[in-house]
């Protein structure tokens, strides 16, 4: 059955009037050959009449389901046309928002208008103005040329005057320049002259007072204050007396008091400060930088201040011997450096623990330590085997490696001391200086040292291992004052291999060099026996008179 026809909107009749043309001319064709067609058969023929009517009838609907298909295409076009419509009037209301900005910018471009024919305006009145000063400048640049051209000629007057002022000062000055020339070639010449006299005069000095001198410094109490049986005459800093008093055996007579007189180069009581200490001894530190061999040792029981003496603490006011000898080195080096001197410095740190050599500056495994072994080269020199031999070129350098020692060094618990050395310590500056323009060297060792404990064993209440310490600390300080009155004696062989420390020390200890003995006693009253040992030991020192020393200078 063939479906109703809808009409169309008024879309489809603008976008299809072909589509209705079509339909329009198969319904006149229908209609007429419904009237006319083909001819008209005779009443009787309904068998044709039917046959006739079924072809027509089958034509009509071949051409309803054409119309149907084309009704179908034409909804189909509506849709299309339909979405058009809503697209174009979307369309139609942007362009209409865009016709509202331009409406906007376009009031804005005639302000704009308006601003820019004012600029053109102004324009008008600026190129005016302009026009006038290019006139002015025209006029100007003439005045200026012609001013220019004075200015030139009084130049070349004033040029040609002040050039001959100038060749004449020019003359006088390289005459003055060449006569300070000479004055300076003759002040260095009679400042090398001066550094050379103060060394002779500064080594005479030190020999007058001895090439062996020995100081001694007395540790203040525990609880402040000086022991009775110490006496320091107030009036004499070189001497120093042991009073002790006797019991009267037979109980008859009262008791009596005996005294030990000592005579040193300086005797420091308790009150006396690190830096006075050192203003003592300054001096000779200073002959280390002039080329001769210094040694400075401390001696003493355990406990009396050796080590103070020789390290002190870390705060400057109570630092000891070395860290200050080492700041006077290198800031008297750097002031010899203005008269061409160059100083190059190497530090050595070694410890004798149990007639053992120890590298103090050793930072590797303990199980990797090697051994080490005392030799002497053919200029005899003393070198130590598989040590550190660390350059150093400032203070700071120095006080580390001082740091690193003392963390090294081995101590031990003993009846004297908490904390006792039980080793010597000996640090070693060696100093190589050169004057190249005056073709002038020197070598020489500044060597510290801080020596073991020399209380006996009976005091010590050493036991064991500590037993045996003890035993090698006596023997190598036995020995010390075996080469010393050795070397006193004038006598023709030195047991300088009698022990490690001696043979260590035996350029520091010989004729060759200047040494400085520290012996610090304590002023405990159970100290008596151990102190009076310490200052005869002292004393027999003080006796030695070892020969001159002379410079290692080439």
């Amino acid at each position: 059955t063939a479906r109703p026809v809808r009409a169309g909107g008024a879309a489809t009749v603008a976008v299809g009037p072909s589509r209705v043309h079509t339909l329009h001319t198969f319904l006149s064709g229908f209609q007429g050959m419904c009237v006319g067609g083909a001819t008209k058969r005779q009443p009787w023929d309904l068998k044709g009449k039917v046959s006739d009517m079924e072809g027509k009838v089958r034509n009509f609907q071949t051409k309803i389901k054409s119309v149907n298909q084309e009704n179908e295409v034409l909804k189909d076009t509506v849709v299309q046309s339909h979405t058009k419509v809503v697209e174009m009037e979307k369309t139609l209301a942007r362009q209409r928002n865009q016709i509202s900005e331009y409406e906007k910018e376009l009031q804005a471009l005639l302000g704009v208008r308006d601003k820019l024919e004012k600029v053109s305006g102004d324009k008008s009145l600026l190129e005016k103005e302009l026009s006038n000063l290019e006139g002015k400048y025209k006029v100007m640049e003439t005045l200026r040329d012609s001013q220019e051209t004075e200015l030139q000629t009084l130049k070349l007057s004033v040029q040609e005057s002040a050039l001959a002022r100038l060749q004449t000062t020019l003359t006088n000055t390289e005459e003055e320049v060449s006569r300070l020339k000479d004055t300076v070639v003759q002040q260095k010449d009679e400042l090398h002259a001066g550094e050379m006299e103060r060394r002779r005069l500064h080594n005479t000095i030190q020999e007058l007072k001895g090439n062996i001198r020995v100081f001694c410094r007395v540790r203040p109490l525990v609880e402040g204050g000086l022991s009775k049986h110490i006496q320091l005459p107030a009036s004499d800093n070189k001497t120093i007396t042991l009073a002790k008093t006797e019991e009267s055996h037979t109980g008859k007579t009262s008791d009596t008091q005996k005294n030990y007189n000592f005579n040193f180069d300086r005797v420091f009581g308790p009150q006396a400060s690190q830096h006075e200490v050192f203003e003592e001894i300054s001096l000779l530190v200073q002959s280390a930088l002039d080329g001769y061999n210094v040694c400075c040792f401390a001696y003493g029981q355990t406990g009396s201040g050796k080590t103070y003496t020789m390290e002190g603490s870390e705060y400057d006011d109570y630092r000891g011997v070395i860290p200050r000898a080492v700041k006077q080195i290198f800031r008297a080096a750097e002031k010899l450096g203005a008269q061409g001197w160059e100083f190059t410095f190497t530090a050595s740190f070694v410890e004798i623990y149990n007639e053992t050599l120890r590298d103090l500056l050793f930072t590797g495994k303990a199980s990797k330590r090697p051994e080490h072994e005392i030799r002497k080269s053919t200029n005899n020199e003393v070198t130590i085997t598989n040590l550190t031999y660390q350059k150093v070129s400032s203070e700071d350098q120095v006080l580390g490696l001082i740091m690193l020692a003392n963390q090294n060094r081995s101590t031990a618990q003993t009846a004297q001391n908490d904390r006792s050395s039980r080793s010597h310590s000996v640090f070693q500056l060696d100093i190589e200086g050169v004057n190249v323009g005056r073709d002038v060297k020197c070598k020489s060792t500044l060597c510290l040292v801080d020596l073991a404990g020399s209380e006996r064993m009976l005091k010590s209440q050493s036991q064991g291992e500590r037993f045996k310490e003890m035993t090698a600390i006596n023997g190598s300080l036995s020995n010390l004052g075996i080469v010393i009155s050795a070397l006193a004696n004038k006598e023709s062989y030195v047991p300088y291999r009698n022990s490690k420390l001696t043979y260590l020390l035996q350029g520091c200890l010989g004729g060759n060099s200047k040494t400085l003995m520290f012996v610090n006693i304590a002023p405990e009253p159970d100290s008596f026996g151990e102190t009076l040992n310490s200052l005869r030991f002292a004393s027999k020192v003080n006796d030695c008179v070892i020969g001159t020393a002379s410079a290692n200078r080439k």
